[in-house]
């Protein structure tokens, strides 16, 4: 049963993890969100009631 020799198989899997773990990280990382959110100010906005034109 060809399945059973670990030879062509372990290297595939150490390769894979290789760079799974080294390579695909730090360019997965390396990008940057389109919208980087913002400082929001602590004070609070002046709230204004609406006044409702057609009462």
């Amino acid at each position: 049963m060809p399945q059973l020799n670990p030879a062509p198989w372990l290297l595939i899997l150490v390769f894979s993890w290789f760079v799974f773990t080294t390579i695909i990280p730090p360019k997965v990382a390396s990008h940057k969100t389109p919208n980087d959110p913002s400082l929001q100010s602590t004070k609070t906005p002046k709230m204004t009631p609406w006044t409702w034109q057609w009462h």
